[in-house]
This record gives structure tokens, sequence and C-alpha cells, in this order.
């Protein structure tokens, strides 16, 4: 079971805000895992890739 309760922080003014997006097929409730080079669904799959930056060679 995910600790859901690191998805969030509260801030100093009370409001609860996300840090992690939700995903964009499965719709609110279900969190994206970001890793390093990509940002992915856990339960459908959906991938989006992050923009890598090319270095001149």
């Amino acid at each position: 079971m995910p600790k859901t309760h690191k998805y969030y922080k509260v801030g100093k003014d009370g409001k609860l805000t996300r840090e992690r997006r939700f995903c964009s097929r499965c719709g609110d409730g279900v969190f994206m895992a970001e890793h390093s080079d990509r940002i992915a669904c856990g339960k459908c799959g959906f991938t989006e890739f992050k923009p890598t930056r090319k270095e001149d060679e």
C-alpha cells in the first residue's frame, strides 16, 4: 500500500498542495511515479519522457 500522505504538503496557510501529478488517462486519484528520465503511471503504464538536454559534441 503506497504512503499517499507523502504525496501532499501542507502550506503555511494550511492549504494542501500535491507534490506529484495525476495520470492523464486514469484520472484523479492515480499518481504518477517520477523517475530520473520519465514520469510513469503504475496502473495503466502511461509514460511521459522528460526533455533531455542535448550537449554540444
